[in-house]
């Protein structure tokens, strides 16, 4: 078989067998190469212990999704893979290196015609001072990819620079080990070359990206209580802030630290926080109250499986519901939605700037597939969006901070503002900010919330529009890199497909909906929950002007391009 466009690889293990770090380290490798690439994590929802399994797919070209089918599995043991039967789809093309100390390999292996080669890694790493399996494996895998040693061990290198001469050495006998016990084992599937580019690859994770987001937005204070899979972002935020003059504080719960990012952003300093799902269902008082009192807050979903505890460890987008319509009251605000690993770093930096802007709460949903996968992409394009709030200055006469301006915004008065005195609170209000019961009152503040939003000038970033056939792909988020792979191989088979995929989800663009589905003759609506939350939302806030079929299942099984290609292909 020649040079193929893109390779996926599975490593497989226990918790604490290192299958992650194999599979990352592998694509460090080929980011440094050139290659593109996509690094997913799947475990169970122990804490300690369980199941692993590094999913990795690596491509001459951008990659948001994951393959339909594996190319290469290593099992580093078999404890509870059985579980990841679902997730790794394996064929007669796959290729699978088993330990025989492990026992029989699960059903995903037997079951699934692939061929099989058994290879002893831990007796192997016995044999290796202070030797350990996956650097057997990881050897393997880049012995078979066609990496040298020298690509697949620079990652491990510097990752265990401060442990030190003997883990390095060791790491290093494993992998060459790995390389040796892979020299004999016919392995036809081979990545074809990178295109030749002078620019070393970018490697971070969504939670990275949507950190890097923030800092660029203008973002100086973050608070936040840890919770799967948002940490990172805190995690990544904690030194970093602080080489900008920002700070970041670890709040008791979620209820607090919603509440010292409004006060944060009251004082004049722009602040996020990041949650799941179960945090942003008890934030969404507070960010009722960021919306009366006008005071620009972002906080940032990583969805998980729900609801309650749910799956924490696993992608859905179950939380579309409760971040558009949970606020009680008519409570506008911004909600927006990443669509890929570097898409990340975009819509949280123009989040920051909307929410700066308009003086709004903004709420960004991201996902666990995207947050905690890493990705080898292109160095992301700089952007000017950086939050200018209007402020108000050299006030005269009694200052009105909630003023009917042309634009529904109104210069906001940071405390110690020489007569900017105002009542900040959760209360209907005047526009000099006095509570009140009026009528007259309660009706102009209601409009000045709603169409500071709506008559925003949101520009062509509400949405990707990608393709002009007649067949309209609609969808969200994570998906939309699935969504845009299975376009390309239905117009490869003769059916003309175009994508949309909002990022803007509130407020709701319908002018822009309509031409983005002028000409369309079938839609088909793509997205990863259980009750069809997206084509509800779609039906309620746009006019759909063709036959609609809907394509929906909960996490944690992923939805891949190959599924949406045969869902096009199946409706002529």
């Amino acid at each position: 078989m020649g040079a193929l466009p893109s390779i996926s690889i599975a490593i497989v293990g226990s918790g604490g067998a290192g299958a992650l770090t194999a599979a990352d380290a592998l694509l460090e490798a080929a980011g440094a190469a050139g290659w593109h690439g996509l690094f997913t994590r799947t475990m169970g929802p122990q804490i300690r212990g369980g199941e692993a399994a590094g999913l990795l797919r690596l491509a001459i070209h951008p990659v948001e999704c994951l393959p339909d089918h594996f190319d290469l599995l290593i099992g580093i043991d078999w404890l509870n893979a059985h579980r990841f039967g679902a997730e790794i789809k394996l064929g007669p093309q796959t290729l699978v290196i088993s330990d025989p100390g492990s026992g029989e390999p699960p059903p995903i292996v037997t079951q699934s015609a692939a061929r099989v080669v058994e290879i002893p890694m831990k007796e192997m790493a016995k044999a290796v001072l202070d030797g350990r399996a996956n650097m057997i494996a990881l050897g393997i895998a880049g012995r078979l990819l066609g990496f040298t040693t020298e690509q697949v061990f620079a990652p491990i290198e510097k990752r265990l620079a401060h442990k030190g001469a003997t883990a390095i050495e060791a790491s290093r006998a494993g992998i060459l080990v790995g390389f040796g016990a892979a020299a004999g084992i016919d392995f036809d599937r081979h990545l074809a070359a990178p295109t030749p580019n002078s620019a070393r690859r970018w490697l971070l994770s969504g939670n990275e990206a949507t950190a890097l987001g923030a800092i660029r937005g203008g973002i100086r204070f973050a608070a936040a209580y840890p919770i799967t899979p948002a940490t990172e972002i805190l995690e990544w935020l904690a030194p970093n802030l602080v080489k900008v003059g920002g700070t970041l504080l670890q709040a008791e719960d979620e209820l607090a630290a919603i509440n010292m990012i409004i006060g944060s952003s009251f004082g004049g300093t722009p602040a996020l926080t990041a949650t799941s799902g179960p945090g942003l269902s008890l934030m969404i008082e507070a960010l009722g109250l960021a919306t009366a009192a006008e005071i620009p807050v972002v906080v940032v979903d990583v969805m998980r499986g729900g609801p309650s505890t749910g799956i924490p460890t696993k992608s859905e987008q179950g939380d579309l519901n409760i971040a558009i319509y949970g606020l009680h009251g008519d409570a506008p605000h911004l909600v927006l939605a990443p669509q890929s690993v570097g898409d990340c770093l975009f819509t949280t930096q123009w989040a920051t700037y909307l929410a700066e802007v308009l003086q709004a709460p903004a709420i960004i949903l991201s996902d666990q597939f995207m947050g905690q996968s890493r990705a080898a992409i292109e160095r992301p394009a700089d952007v000017a969006f950086i939050g200018a709030r209007t402020l108000a200055a050299d006030i005269a006469g009694a200052y009105k901070r909630y003023a009917m301006a042309v634009n529904g915004v109104s210069p906001m008065a940071i405390p110690g503002t020489s007569g900017g005195q105002y009542t900040a609170d959760g209360l209907t209000h005047s526009e000099r900010g006095t509570p009140t019961s009026g009528a007259a009152d309660h009706s102009a503040q209601l409009d000045k919330r709603r169409d500071k939003l709506e008559h925003f000038n949101f520009g062509d970033h509400w949405a990707s529009v990608e393709g002009n056939g007649n067949l309209a792909v609609i969808t969200w988020g994570s998906l939309t890199g699935a969504a845009r792979e299975a376009a390309g191989r239905a117009v490869a088979d003769g059916i003309d497909a175009r994508v949309v995929a909002p990022r803007l989800l509130s407020p709701v663009r319908p002018e822009q909906m309509t031409a983005a589905l002028e000409g369309v003759k079938r839609i088909l609506v793509v997205e990863q929950t259980h009750g069809g939350q997206f084509h509800k939302y779609l039906r309620a806030h746009y006019d759909l002007p063709a036959p609609v079929r809907v394509f929906h299942r909960p996490g944690p099984l992923p939805i891949t391009a190959g599924e949406i290609h045969r869902a096009i292909m199946g409706w002529k």
